[in-house]
């Protein structure tokens, strides 16, 4: 709804508009007194090339009030005219909502067979899986790519690396609800203790922990085994004493052959100096529970074929 202000100035322009089409057709078909008759004309070119003074067809004229009579019939109808709402009581946003209704209907006859279904019974049927790989497509790809192998600071679908676990009802609870990762900046907490190295060797414990035989890299590495005491004080209240993380609170796991984040000892240093915050928007009011439950299910196949194919088999 428009303020009145604006309203008047649109009424006035449209009255305007309409005003002057009236006229001009009027003032341009009249005949004045001493015009030439509609023969007469003293513009004359190569001899036989006449230039003559006939008004416009009458059928000409008639057809342009017509569309002026039109046009105050659809000001009338459909909302045009300032904040005058038409006698249709037409509207765009009940259009919309007509429509959405409609549509809704055509989704629900769609999806509403799979409501309320377990994630692993959807992922061994092709329909469900389709309609969850479409939904990825329009919903997820934009973030975790087309093949659901992500990019920095997006994860990985297809692997089993879950910094919010794996499981089918904690991947729909993510889609639904979705997620915040918080890595606080430690860099100022670091460095107040050790200074700057103590943040490279932090961050070379860390990549550490990823090698086969971490008590080995820790005899070979002088940073790596110094940097131990500043995991130990500061990282393991999320990370866990060994780094293999803790999924209640979405801290990775970081012995695990993936990562959120790239693995050289800059990122590490990044990441532990200046902090990370991931976000998984929620999609519940995007998607609704039965779609969120097919594209979860879809998600949940990627990295758990067998457990897909599985479930296809007679008990």
């Amino acid at each position: 709804m428009m303020t009145t202000g604006w309203s008047l100035y649109v009424i006035a322009l449209v009255v305007l508009n309409i005003g002057g089409c009236v006229w001009l057709l009027w003032w341009t078909a009249r005949r004045r007194p001493g015009d030439p008759k509609p023969e007469d004309t003293s513009h004359t070119w190569d001899g036989d090339l006449t230039e003559y003074n006939k008004p416009l067809p009458k059928w000409w004229i008639n057809l342009f009030y017509i569309t002026i009579v039109f046009a105050i019939g659809y000001l009338a109808w459909y909302p045009g005219f300032g904040n005058f709402a038409g006698s249709s009581g037409w509207t765009s946003a009940g259009e919309h909502d007509a429509e959405k209704a409609r549509r809704d209907k055509q989704l629900e006859a769609t999806f509403g067979q799979f409501a309320g279904q377990p994630l692993p019974q959807l992922a061994a049927n092709p329909q469900a899986m389709e309609l969850g790989r479409s939904i990825f497509a329009n919903t997820c790809a934009a973030c975790h790519g087309s093949s659901a192998q992500g990019a920095a600071g997006y994860p990985n679908l297809t692997d089993n690396t879950w910094n919010w676990g794996g499981q089918p009802e904690q991947i729909l609870q993510t889609v639904l609800d979705g997620r915040q990762g918080v890595m606080p900046p430690l860099g100022t907490v670091l460095e107040g203790i050790g200074g700057d190295v103590a943040i490279s060797q932090t961050a070379a414990y860390v990549r550490a922990l990823r090698s086969e035989d971490i008590e080995q890299t820790l005899r070979t590495d002088y940073m790596a085994a110094q940097g131990k005491k500043f995991f130990d004080n500061l990282c393991v209240a999320c990370h866990g004493p060994d780094g293999k993380g803790n999924q209640a609170l979405g801290a990775p796991d970081l012995t695990a052959a993936n990562s959120l984040y790239p693995r050289s000892l800059d990122s590490i240093r990044k990441t532990i100096t200046e902090g990370r915050h991931g976000i998984m928007p929620a999609h519940r009011e995007l998607l609704g529970e039965t779609r969120s439950r097919l594209v979860a299910a879809y998600v949940w196949s990627l990295s758990h074929p067998q457990g897909a194919q599985a479930s296809t088999q007679p008990q």
